[in-house]
């Protein structure tokens, strides 16, 4: 896997090194976990200020909730999940 540098204070490295001595984990791999748990929590965040933005509009938030109502609908069709 092609690889980049990316500078760090010397405390973060050496965190970093702690984290990876205890966990077995390289230090790239300690890194590469972090920085993914990162990006899924700013995911999640967003996507919770979208959805409370949505529910203070009434009638957006109600054409949301009948959208969910027709994907309800499809789940119960009575076909097997493959």
């Amino acid at each position: 896997m092609p690889s980049g540098t990316v500078r760090i204070s010397l405390e973060t490295q050496e965190k970093l090194r702690a984290i990876a001595s205890r966990t077995g984990l390289t230090m790239q791999a300690v890194l590469d976990e972090a920085i993914e748990a990162y990006r899924r929590e700013r995911f999640l965040a967003a996507a919770n200020r979208a959805y409370s933005t949505l529910r203070k509009d009434p009638k957006r938030w109600q054409a949301e909730q009948d959208g969910r109502a027709g994907w309800d609908a499809a789940l119960s069709d009575g076909l097997e999940d493959v």
